[in-house]
């Protein structure tokens, strides 16, 4: 019998935290495609207001919607990185080859 995780602890949202914190940190620091700059910076703004939405709802102590803000936040970048918007090539980070 599986145990279902319906719950999101406190050490979980801050995982994650780092994690999307990290990511994007990396890619306001990479180089963007300058063919589709304003492309770029429309994911980055998009992932930057769901990782500040994540931190009000962890304020408010709502984990379950600040752990669904970092997801959107993270695939925002990672939806970013992956269509070459951000040149990035952390693995850990990015489901995108290092080279």
């Amino acid at each position: 019998m599986n145990k279902k995780n319906n719950v999101v602890s406190d050490e979980q949202l801050n995982k994650y935290f780092n994690i999307t914190g990290e990511a994007l940190e990396a890619v306001k620091k990479a180089e963007m495609d300058k063919e589709r700059l304003n492309n770029a910076k429309d994911f980055l703004d998009m992932a930057t207001r769901y990782y500040s939405d994540a931190k009000h709802f962890k304020k408010q102590g709502d984990f379950v919607l600040a752990f669904a803000a970092l997801n959107y936040a993270h695939g925002w970048l990672d939806a970013g990185a992956r269509i070459g918007l951000f040149k990035v090539k952390d693995s850990r980070l990015f489901t995108v080859d290092e080279e």
